[in-house]
């Protein structure tokens, strides 16, 4: 009976197969796993420039928000349609050189009078409250826009941007402002090392 059972599925598994049903080739194998590979590239390609790209911290001008070696992932589309709001975390094409990506806050949008008075930040003469972190920060008076008892009137389509580690930072009290043109996207979360994942604000 045993050896019975094992022949009957010997001969089933050797049957021919239907009529118009045929094995892939190793030919044909490869065009469909190039075919996907293609597909997966565009994607990620698609994905780094129009929706999220990463980014790696490269100094320790935003500490103690960001550390030298994070990683973090760049939200390049919701700047499409959203002005960035203050307080934010921005990547940007450096005003100087547009090769290289800064990281910043933004602190004062165009048409805005910034001022750091006493360690705060100042908008149109009242002190910023909102968010919260800017009042957390103390800022210190440096650079060109950036000194003491001067105000400074950020230009239209253009954002005045510091970093969150004041006293170690080359932003734009330094070398003024950045145009919404070099606006790449906002930091969203740190996604490495492990041991600092986290959102970001």
């Amino acid at each position: 009976m045993k050896s019975t059972a094992f022949g009957w599925f010997r001969k089933a598994s050797q049957a021919p197969k239907a009529a118009g049903e045929t094995s892939p080739t190793r030919g044909e194998l490869w065009r469909e796993n190039i075919e996907s590979l293609i597909w997966a590239v565009a994607l990620a390609l698609i994905i780094r420039t129009f929706i999220m790209a990463p980014f790696k911290i490269p100094s320790g001008s935003m500490r103690p928000t960001l550390i030298e070696g994070d990683r973090i992932l760049v939200n390049k589309y919701t700047y499409r349609f959203n002005e960035p709001e203050r307080g934010d975390i921005v990547v940007f094409k450096y005003p100087v050189d547009g090769k290289r990506p800064f990281i910043k806050r933004l602190i004062a949008k165009g048409g805005e009078r910034v001022e750091i008075r006493d360690g705060h930040i100042r908008i149109n003469e009242a002190e910023v409250t909102e968010p919260e972190i800017l009042r957390q920060i103390t800022y210190y008076n440096q650079g060109e826009h950036g000194k003491q008892q001067q105000v400074v009137e950020v230009p239209e389509g253009q954002y005045f941007v510091l970093g969150d580690n004041s006293a170690s930072s080359h932003d734009s009290r330094f070398w003024g402002f950045v145009p919404r043109k070099n606006v790449i996207g906002k930091a969203m979360c740190i996604f490495w090392p492990p041991t600092r994942i986290r959102g970001l604000r």
